[in-house]
Protein backbone atom coordinates (compact mmCIF):
# COMPACT_ATOMS: atom_id res chain seq x y z
CA UNK A 1 0.00 0.00 0.00
CA UNK A 2 3.11 2.30 1.09
CA UNK A 3 4.44 1.67 -2.22
CA UNK A 4 1.37 2.15 -4.43
CA UNK A 5 0.83 5.86 -2.51
CA UNK A 6 4.05 6.42 -3.24
CA UNK A 7 3.75 5.96 -6.91
CA UNK A 8 0.34 7.95 -6.86
CA UNK A 9 2.44 10.71 -5.59
CA UNK A 10 5.25 10.62 -7.83
CA UNK A 11 2.44 10.59 -10.79
CA UNK A 12 0.47 13.54 -9.13
CA UNK A 13 3.87 15.70 -8.75
CA UNK A 14 4.68 15.06 -12.75
CA UNK A 15 1.70 16.19 -13.19
CA UNK A 16 1.85 19.25 -11.07
CA UNK A 17 5.17 20.05 -12.69
CA UNK A 18 3.65 20.01 -15.91
CA UNK A 19 1.13 21.61 -15.71
CA UNK A 20 3.17 25.02 -13.68
CA UNK A 21 5.59 24.66 -16.52
CA UNK A 22 2.78 24.87 -19.02
CA UNK A 23 1.36 27.90 -17.30
CA UNK A 24 4.76 29.15 -17.35
CA UNK A 25 5.61 29.14 -20.81
CA UNK A 26 2.20 30.76 -22.03
CA UNK A 27 2.59 33.60 -19.45
CA UNK A 28 6.66 33.94 -21.11
CA UNK A 29 5.06 33.79 -24.66
CA UNK A 30 2.88 36.65 -23.33
CA UNK A 31 5.01 38.43 -21.97
CA UNK A 32 7.43 38.34 -25.22
CA UNK A 33 4.64 39.36 -27.55
CA UNK A 34 3.45 42.01 -25.38
CA UNK A 35 -0.22 41.09 -25.65
CA UNK A 36 -1.17 42.06 -22.19
CA UNK A 37 -0.57 45.52 -24.18
CA UNK A 38 -3.10 45.39 -26.98
CA UNK A 39 -5.48 46.89 -24.87
CA UNK A 40 -3.82 50.32 -25.66
CA UNK A 41 -4.04 49.00 -29.33
CA UNK A 42 -6.96 49.44 -31.35
CA UNK A 43 -6.54 48.93 -35.20
CA UNK A 44 -3.44 47.20 -36.91
CA UNK A 45 -3.33 47.99 -40.75
CA UNK A 46 -0.69 45.29 -42.78
CA UNK A 47 -0.09 45.55 -46.55
CA UNK A 48 2.33 42.28 -47.84
CA UNK A 49 2.80 40.03 -50.74
CA UNK A 50 2.05 36.60 -51.11
CA UNK A 51 4.23 34.06 -53.28
CA UNK A 52 2.93 31.32 -54.21
CA UNK A 53 2.88 28.56 -57.59
CA UNK A 54 5.65 30.77 -59.21
CA UNK A 55 2.83 34.00 -58.48
CA UNK A 56 3.34 37.34 -56.25
CA UNK A 57 -0.23 39.06 -54.95
CA UNK A 58 -0.49 41.92 -52.87
CA UNK A 59 -2.10 41.26 -49.20
CA UNK A 60 -3.77 44.02 -47.28
CA UNK A 61 -5.13 42.66 -43.65
CA UNK A 62 -6.90 45.20 -41.49
CA UNK A 63 -7.84 44.38 -37.93
CA UNK A 64 -9.84 46.07 -35.06
CA UNK A 65 -9.63 45.47 -31.46
CA UNK A 66 -11.38 42.83 -30.12
CA UNK A 67 -11.97 40.67 -33.17
CA UNK A 68 -12.84 42.26 -36.81
CA UNK A 69 -10.20 41.06 -39.30
CA UNK A 70 -10.81 41.39 -43.14
CA UNK A 71 -7.96 40.00 -45.49
CA UNK A 72 -7.34 41.02 -49.28
CA UNK A 73 -5.33 39.19 -52.01
CA UNK A 74 -5.29 40.87 -55.35
CA UNK A 75 -4.71 38.86 -58.75
CA UNK A 76 -5.50 40.10 -62.36
CA UNK A 77 -7.56 43.34 -61.49
CA UNK A 78 -10.08 41.32 -58.73
CA UNK A 79 -9.99 41.06 -55.00
CA UNK A 80 -10.15 37.66 -53.35
CA UNK A 81 -11.57 38.79 -49.86
CA UNK A 82 -11.77 36.94 -46.39
CA UNK A 83 -13.55 39.22 -43.13
CA UNK A 84 -14.97 38.75 -39.89
CA UNK A 85 -17.14 41.53 -38.66
CA UNK A 86 -17.35 40.33 -35.02
CA UNK A 87 -19.93 37.90 -35.67
CA UNK A 88 -20.13 36.28 -38.74
CA UNK A 89 -17.53 35.75 -41.51
CA UNK A 90 -17.88 35.97 -45.26
CA UNK A 91 -15.92 35.69 -48.59
CA UNK A 92 -15.71 36.88 -51.86
CA UNK A 93 -13.85 35.27 -54.58
CA UNK A 94 -14.71 36.77 -58.03
CA UNK A 95 -12.00 33.74 -59.29
CA UNK A 96 -14.31 31.05 -58.53
CA UNK A 97 -16.75 32.72 -60.68
CA UNK A 98 -19.27 34.74 -58.76
CA UNK A 99 -18.74 38.56 -56.77
CA UNK A 100 -21.32 37.18 -54.15
CA UNK A 101 -20.30 37.23 -50.51
CA UNK A 102 -20.63 33.63 -49.39
CA UNK A 103 -20.45 32.76 -45.81
CA UNK A 104 -17.61 31.34 -44.11
CA UNK A 105 -17.84 28.33 -42.46
CA UNK A 106 -16.84 27.13 -38.97
CA UNK A 107 -13.34 26.27 -39.59
CA UNK A 108 -12.78 29.02 -42.15
CA UNK A 109 -14.10 31.57 -39.35
CA UNK A 110 -11.72 30.10 -37.19
CA UNK A 111 -8.69 30.29 -39.59
CA UNK A 112 -9.36 33.90 -40.27
CA UNK A 113 -9.45 34.77 -36.47
CA UNK A 114 -6.19 32.48 -35.47
CA UNK A 115 -4.79 35.35 -37.91
CA UNK A 116 -6.09 38.20 -35.21
CA UNK A 117 -3.06 39.70 -33.80
CA UNK A 118 -5.39 40.64 -31.03
CA UNK A 119 -6.08 37.01 -30.12
CA UNK A 120 -4.28 35.22 -27.11
CA UNK A 121 -4.68 31.86 -28.71
CA UNK A 122 -2.50 30.21 -26.05
CA UNK A 123 -3.98 31.77 -23.62
CA UNK A 124 -7.93 30.86 -24.78
CA UNK A 125 -6.50 26.98 -25.19
CA UNK A 126 -4.97 26.80 -21.44
CA UNK A 127 -8.07 28.35 -20.00
CA UNK A 128 -9.91 25.79 -21.70
CA UNK A 129 -8.19 22.64 -20.66
CA UNK A 130 -7.13 22.24 -24.49
CA UNK A 131 -3.29 22.75 -24.05
CA UNK A 132 -1.04 20.23 -23.13
CA UNK A 133 2.80 20.52 -23.06
CA UNK A 134 4.07 17.32 -25.40
CA UNK A 135 8.04 18.15 -24.74
CA UNK A 136 10.66 19.68 -26.72
CA UNK A 137 11.97 19.65 -30.58
CA UNK A 138 14.22 21.47 -32.40
CA UNK A 139 13.27 23.97 -35.00
CA UNK A 140 15.50 25.50 -37.37
CA UNK A 141 18.38 24.00 -35.49
CA UNK A 142 16.80 25.96 -32.25
CA UNK A 143 15.40 24.01 -29.29
CA UNK A 144 11.60 24.70 -28.46
CA UNK A 145 8.22 23.97 -26.69
CA UNK A 146 6.33 21.44 -28.13
CA UNK A 147 2.30 22.69 -27.27
CA UNK A 148 -0.90 20.46 -27.94
CA UNK A 149 -4.13 22.69 -29.00
CA UNK A 150 -7.23 20.29 -29.16
CA UNK A 151 -9.08 22.43 -31.40
CA UNK A 152 -12.95 21.80 -31.95
CA UNK A 153 -13.73 20.35 -35.38
CA UNK A 154 -10.28 20.15 -36.89
CA UNK A 155 -8.01 18.27 -33.63
CA UNK A 156 -4.49 18.48 -32.40
CA UNK A 157 -2.56 21.41 -34.00
CA UNK A 158 0.93 21.35 -32.38
CA UNK A 159 2.69 24.91 -31.87
CA UNK A 160 6.12 25.25 -31.54
CA UNK A 161 7.68 28.26 -28.98
CA UNK A 162 10.80 29.33 -29.17
CA UNK A 163 12.94 28.77 -26.05
CA UNK A 164 15.32 31.47 -25.97
CA UNK A 165 12.60 34.11 -27.70
CA UNK A 166 9.01 32.40 -26.76
CA UNK A 167 7.51 33.37 -29.95
CA UNK A 168 5.86 30.83 -31.82
CA UNK A 169 8.10 29.73 -34.64
CA UNK A 170 6.24 26.78 -36.16
CA UNK A 171 2.41 25.11 -36.54
CA UNK A 172 1.51 22.04 -37.47
CA UNK A 173 -1.62 19.80 -38.11
CA UNK A 174 -3.33 17.54 -40.53
CA UNK A 175 -5.86 19.15 -43.12
CA UNK A 176 -8.82 17.36 -45.16
CA UNK A 177 -8.94 19.06 -48.27
CA UNK A 178 -11.45 17.29 -50.83
CA UNK A 179 -10.94 14.34 -49.90
CA UNK A 180 -6.98 14.11 -49.68
CA UNK A 181 -4.94 14.51 -46.07
CA UNK A 182 -2.21 16.57 -45.72
CA UNK A 183 0.37 17.11 -43.54
CA UNK A 184 0.50 21.66 -43.11
CA UNK A 185 3.44 23.21 -41.51
CA UNK A 186 3.49 26.81 -40.91
CA UNK A 187 6.68 28.44 -39.78
CA UNK A 188 6.78 32.24 -38.92
CA UNK A 189 10.04 34.11 -38.75
CA UNK A 190 11.45 37.82 -39.15
CA UNK A 191 9.98 39.03 -35.60
CA UNK A 192 9.18 42.34 -35.51
CA UNK A 193 8.32 44.77 -32.90
CA UNK A 194 5.71 48.11 -33.96
CA UNK A 195 4.78 50.20 -31.49
CA UNK A 196 4.64 47.24 -29.42
CA UNK A 197 2.28 44.64 -31.73
CA UNK A 198 4.73 41.91 -32.13
CA UNK A 199 4.58 40.19 -35.34
CA UNK A 200 6.55 37.92 -37.93
CA UNK A 201 7.39 39.47 -40.82
CA UNK A 202 7.69 36.11 -42.90
CA UNK A 203 5.35 33.30 -43.13
CA UNK A 204 5.75 30.00 -44.86
CA UNK A 205 3.13 27.36 -45.34
CA UNK A 206 4.75 23.85 -46.19
CA UNK A 207 1.85 21.18 -47.70
CA UNK A 208 3.32 17.27 -47.37
CA UNK A 209 6.75 18.57 -46.98
CA UNK A 210 6.44 20.69 -50.17
CA UNK A 211 6.31 24.93 -49.77
CA UNK A 212 2.73 25.50 -50.86
CA UNK A 213 3.06 29.62 -49.71
CA UNK A 214 4.70 32.70 -48.38
CA UNK A 215 3.57 35.81 -47.21
CA UNK A 216 5.48 38.99 -46.28
CA UNK A 217 4.66 41.74 -44.25
CA UNK A 218 5.99 45.11 -45.66
CA UNK A 219 4.71 47.71 -43.95
CA UNK A 220 2.95 47.44 -40.34
CA UNK A 221 1.20 50.07 -39.03
CA UNK A 222 -0.57 51.03 -35.56
CA UNK A 223 -3.51 52.75 -34.06
CA UNK A 224 -4.73 53.61 -37.97
CA UNK A 225 -8.15 54.94 -38.35
CA UNK A 226 -10.35 52.04 -39.28
CA UNK A 227 -14.10 52.41 -39.84
CA UNK A 228 -16.36 49.93 -39.24
CA UNK A 229 -18.01 49.84 -42.38
CA UNK A 230 -14.29 48.60 -43.41
CA UNK A 231 -15.41 44.80 -41.94
CA UNK A 232 -19.01 44.80 -44.04
CA UNK A 233 -19.95 42.76 -46.48
CA UNK A 234 -23.12 42.22 -46.25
Amino acid sequence: MKKLFLVMAGLLAAIVIQSQSLEEIVKKYSDANGLDNLKNVTTIRITGKMSTMGMEMPLEMFMKNPDKIKMVYSFSGQNMVTVFDGEKGYMVNPLMGSSEPVALTPEQTRQIQDNNAFKNQLVEYLSSGKLTLEGEEAVAGKPAYKLKAMVDGTGPVYMYVDKASFYIVKSATTVNQMGNTMNVETLMSDYTNTNGVVLPKKTTTIANGMEAASVTFNKIEVNVPIEDSVFRIK
